[in-house]
């Protein structure tokens, strides 16, 4: 079974760090796009960083403070975030796009996939 599992939310100070983790669980044989996606209560979903190869996006609100970077090798992606604001608290969300994985001697395409969910939590 392919999925997507996180890690590393917590609570930390305005100021602080902290680094998330997500990892592509299953056989893999590729994956387009990785990311970081983010809820806040009575908001809507995010994007906060995503890689496509060569290519990395980010929010005008996190540029400066937020780096993502990929490990293909361990189909893992990161989300290392510095100087946390309160307004940065939410759930955060890790996704993949364009996930192949081998399935009984195939490759098959699975989509789209979404982790469950970090919390993230900053105090003033």
């Amino acid at each position: 079974q392919v999925q997507l599992v996180e890690s590393g939310g917590g609570l930390v100070q305005a100021g602080g760090s902290l680094r998330l983790s997500c990892v592509a669980s299953g056989d893999i044989y590729s994956i387009n796009t990785m990311g970081w996606y983010r809820q806040a209560p009575e908001k809507g979903r995010e994007l906060v960083a995503s890689n496509t190869g060569s290519n990395t996006d980010a929010a005008d609100s996190v540029k400066g403070r937020f780096t993502i970077s990929r490990d293909n090798a361990q189909n893992t992606v990161f989300l290392q975030m510095n100087s946390l604001k309160v307004e940065d608290t939410a759930v955060y969300y890790c996704h993949a796009g364009g996930v192949y994985a081998w399935h009984s001697g195939s490759v098959l395409g699975y989509g789209e996939l979404w982790g469950q969910g970090t919390l993230v939590t900053v105090s003033s």
